[in-house]
């Protein structure tokens, strides 16, 4: 089976407001088996437009990642980054 990949990029606009989304979210991420590959760090926009701040995270299965996101616990999460910023978040199956 193969594997799954959140690919989020991210501008955070209210720093302390987002931690708390950065401090809830991993329980889920554990939750559902994910390893995060990237989170920040030195990125360079190749094409097209980018944002500040990019996230890849490995699940086991694409129906872990899926599960995941519409977790109650992702859910609750993500709640808590509404108002501390904008995210584009997209699952990939790998290959």
């Amino acid at each position: 089976m193969p594997k799954a990949y959140w690919i989020a990029q991210v501008v955070v606009s209210n720093p302390e407001q987002y931690k708390l989304y950065a401090e809830s979210a991993p329980l889920a991420f554990k939750k559902y088996g994910a390893n995060i590959l990237a989170r920040g760090g030195r990125s360079g926009q190749m094409e097209g437009e980018g944002r500040p701040r990019n996230v890849v995270i490995e699940f086991p299965s694409y129906e872990d990642a899926v599960a995941c996101y519409n977790s109650p616990e992702y859910q609750s999460a993500k709640a808590k980054r509404q108002g501390a910023g904008s995210a584009n978040i997209v699952i990939v199956e790998g290959v």
